[in-house]
């Protein structure tokens, strides 16, 4: 049994808490909203404490009763940042993330793992990011940000996700990001198998069709309808690969199914393709439920590899790193956020040495106004002059948005 605790909130249907359980940690505690996904939770593991509800409700845990638990981790939910979405960030009800990062506090984790969609890099967020890695460092933690793609971790497939690894400075200096170690596996040979389980004789030729990685499987949400593999632009990269993305099957095709069939994936084939092995891992519900669930996860090898790597940074392995200072992601927000007095454009450009240009500015300005409270004040003998507000993401008040919103929503949010 490990000696390294691990508390994972949003754990989902298992996918980053069997990567972080095969990287050497056990589970102090498991959090997850939707009583399905925990459901899959407590038959793969039993053993394990498995709350089902809201995360910040403390009537479903109390983090205080886990203070100094090694690693905090989670996949807090991905729309508030997603490019298929509205990228509302702060102002997104569904918002965690921040929540997550002032659970520290709390907790005092040594460690912190978060992980989240692509859109969480974009220019669009960068004052985002900085205020988390600003409020980290005030917390006493050493944080990085990293885009990982999911192929260069054993895993068949794209998915790009963005992940939060923060330590304290007492162990920082030991973590480096996992290096990559590409698939090599296509779908055809990681699925052709499963495609042959029902005498399918041309599962062979198929899978010399499917000779390629697999685009980002998409678990959806419950406000849509059933599974299928995701946007058109999505479906046309799967039916490049000989797979109809209409839809997913029950079963593999069965023995007289055409040569050139385009057949649909099964949940244990989407599974496989997210790096589970489907044999050893349950999940419950019918097959939208379950297709939602694994669509949704992060895959067990990606999580399995940066977890290996937060454990020999707890374990002091190896040399201790020089620590750099970190990538600056918004110098307009530090610059406003030191500030003592409002600032006009000028004044900005001119803190941050000309670096970025005046449209530059203007255009992160816009986005610090979706995520902070942010004071434009006009003047009749000046350009306007810019004060920075509060963050406005939920990090537990109680008069927040956020608690209306899913009181209204529960049934729906995903």
């Amino acid at each position: 049994m490990s000696s390294l605790r691990v508390v994972e909130i949003c754990a989902g249907a298992g996918g980053q808490a069997l990567g972080l359980e095969l990287a050497g940690f056990e589970h102090a505690l498991a959090v997850e909203l939707d009583p399905m996904a925990s459901e899959t939770l407590r038959k793969n593991r039993p053993e394990w404490d498995v709350r089902t509800g809201d995360v910040a409700d403390l009537a479903v845990w109390d983090p205080k009763k886990f203070r100094g638990v090694d690693l905090l981790a989670g996949g807090v939910p991905c729309p508030p940042f997603s490019i298929a979405g509205k990228q509302l960030g702060a102002n997104d009800e569904r918002d965690l993330f921040a929540w997550a990062v002032e659970l520290c506090g709390v907790i005092q984790p040594r460690a912190l793992m978060l992980e989240n969609v692509r859109g969480l890099s974009a220019p669009r967020f960068s004052a985002y990011r900085q205020h988390v890695l600003d409020r980290l460092n005030e917390l006493g933690y050493v944080a990085d940000w990293r885009l990982l793609q999911a192929s260069d971790y054993g895993v068949p497939q794209l998915r790009p996700r963005f992940v939060l690894v923060a330590l304290s400075k007492d162990d920082a200096p030991y973590f480096t990001w996992p290096e990559a170690t590409p698939v090599g596996r296509t779908v055809g040979e990681e699925l052709v198998d499963l495609m042959a389980a029902n005498g399918w004789k041309h599962a062979e030729h198929w899978a010399t069709r499917a000779n390629k990685i697999a685009p980002t499987i998409v678990g959806g949400s419950k406000k849509h309808g059933g599974a299928d593999l995701g946007p058109t632009r999505a479906k046309r990269a799967w039916r490049e690969l000989g797979v109809d993305g209409l839809g997913v099957a029950d079963a593999a095709p069965p023995a007289g199914t055409p040569k050139d069939f385009d057949p649909k994936l099964t949940v244990e084939m989407v599974a496989r393709l997210q790096g589970w092995d489907e044999k050893t891992w349950e999940f419950a519900g019918r097959k939208t439920a379950k297709y939602r669930q694994v669509g949704n996860a992060f895959p067990p090898p990606v999580a399995r590899a940066i977890g290996r790597q937060i454990v020999a940074a707890l374990n002091h392995e190896g040399e201790p790193r020089v620590q750099t200072e970190a990538v600056a992601h918004d110098e307009v927000y530090r610059v406003l956020r030191a500030a003592a007095v409002p600032l006009t454009i000028a004044q900005i450009y001119e803190a941050v040495g000309g670096s970025l240009s005046r449209e530059e500015i203007e255009l992160r300005l816009k986005h610090l106004m979706r995520d902070f409270n942010m004071q434009r004040i006009e003047s009749t003998s000046d350009d306007p002059r810019y004060k920075l507000g509060d963050f406005r993401a939920f990090i537990g008040q109680d008069d927040h948005v956020r608690h209306e919103y899913l009181a209204q929503m529960r049934s729906k949010v995903s």
